[in-house]
């Protein structure tokens, strides 16, 4: 394998002279790849559908006006304009030809690669329930993130021009679909802004009233975390008024009605946190995935049965510590990408051999409102503001920029003292997209 990989050190477009890493994705795995390589003067091509890399952490704030999308996005150019070897590429990658080591983009373009590192991340999982897509919305995307705030404002918007007091409690009624941290989040951020930011804003509604669920199918919020801080979490969230179903799975839903233990629900806005799985790209590599559709690797991130695959990140199924897939976590991802990056340079310039990747856990921890969070790392765990401090500290040092670390911060602190929402704004074109989906039936 050694001999293999030196050869093949890649870059560049195919047909051009030189060496040949395809990197697809710029999430943290696919970005720590590049800029490891791109510090040794390696030339490699990161390839990706979007022209910037995303703190997918804090996009349920851009979703609940509080962040802009701005502050939680940067250009992958920009990023990785400091080393020369690197090339970005803009595009989406349809296929992967193993037989002939192709990268395949959906319109026609082609790379050859003789590395290929995966790190294509997660989209939106339903159940087998695709069906129920256009109807929740999850977040994976600023688009999602936009269309999401759009829903949710707009649903005050038209409370207030209703005139049936039961319509406008459905308009009113936020479904938020799992019980995870981002769901958590979510529902902790949309009592604050109908608690807080909104209660003085409207004269036929009182947006404070605004009904708030979150819908888990299992025994208890935050079940990754212990008995102690999953309560924790529970007791605040109903502080903030939000209402906790529990045990519940979903059984239905459409455009503004959701159904749960056999009872059918009006609600304005169904928001998705309840599951995700490994990019589609991952099954074009042709071996078998797992139930997430995530794509089975060896302690060096290698795909198995192939020697110059590998892949890291929501696209990877590696097994930790404890024997058990590593959590789809952006610690985890950009851990990965690092170890890769820097095994991947090592073995190309030096003939170092790879060795195998161990996650060292930075902790897990989740926001419910203001000043309040849960943080466990091992034995640690800790509740209200210093797990708030922890987490704040945590996603600001996991932000890319240092001018997005500060407006963020800054933007924290303006909230916390006056409850304020910035990012409330409505584009006409967002308007339009609204108001143009299937009305409630």
């Amino acid at each position: 394998m050694t001999e293999t990989l030196r050869k093949s050190r890649a870059g560049g477009l195919a047909g051009q002279t030189g060496q040949r890493i395809i990197i697809i994705g710029s999430g943290f795995g696919g970005l720590e790849v590049a800029k490891a390589l791109g510090r040794r003067g390696l030339a490699a091509t990161i390839v990706d559908r979007r022209n910037h890399h995303l703190f997918q952490p804090l996009l349920y704030q851009v979703a609940t006006a509080a962040l802009s999308p701005a502050d939680v996005a940067e250009p992958v150019r920009r990023i990785l304009r400091r080393y020369d070897s690197v090339q970005v590429l803009l595009g989406e990658v349809a296929d992967i030809d193993r037989t002939a080591s192709r990268v395949i983009f959906s319109d026609g373009f082609e790379l050859t690669y003789d590395i290929l590192v995966l790190a294509p991340g997660a989209v939106t999982g339903y159940f087998g329930h695709d069906e129920w897509a256009p109807v929740a919305r999850g977040l994976k995307s600023i688009g999602d993130a936009r269309q999401l705030r759009s829903a949710v404002l707009l649903a005050f918007e038209k409370a207030e021009r209703a005139l049936d007091p039961d319509e406008q409690q459905r308009l009113m009624t936020f479904a938020v679909v799992g019980g995870g941290p981002t769901g958590v989040e979510l529902a902790g951020s949309l009592a604050e802004l109908s608690r807080f930011a909104l209660r003085n804003d409207y004269r036929n509604v009182r947006p404070e009233s605004a009904r708030i669920m979150i819908i888990e199918a299992g025994p208890r919020l935050l079940s990754q975390f212990s008995n102690k801080l999953s309560d924790f979490a529970e007791t605040r969230l109903r502080e903030l008024g939000v209402e906790i179903r529990t045990n519940t799975p979903v059984e239905d839903m459409g455009p503004g009605w959701i159904r749960i233990a056999g009872e059918t629900l009006g609600a304005g806005v169904i928001l998705w946190a309840a599951g995700v799985r490994a990019s589609p790209l991952a099954s074009r590599l042709g071996v078998e995935t797992d139930r997430a559709g995530r794509i089975p690797v060896d302690p060096l991130l290698r795909v198995q049965s192939g020697e110059n695959i590998f892949a890291l990140g929501d696209a990877a199924s590696c097994a930790g510590a404890d024997g058990r897939p590593l959590p789809g976590l952006a610690q985890v991802a950009k851990q990965q990408g690092q170890h890769l990056g820097s095994g991947l340079a090592a073995l190309l310039r030096d003939g170092t051999p790879l060795s195998a990747f161990q996650y060292h856990g930075r902790g897990n921890t989740a926001i419910i409102g203001r000043h309040a969070a849960v943080f466990e790392q091992g034995r640690l765990r800790l509740t209200g503001w210093i797990a708030w401090l922890a987490w704040a500290i945590i996603h600001v040092y996991l932000l890319v920029g240092f001018q997005h670390r500060i407006l963020v911060s800054i933007q924290w602190l303006w909230r916390y003292l006056t409850y304020e929402r910035g990012a409330r704004l409505l584009t006409e074109v967002e308007e339009k997209s609204m108001r143009s989906r299937q009305r409630p039936q």
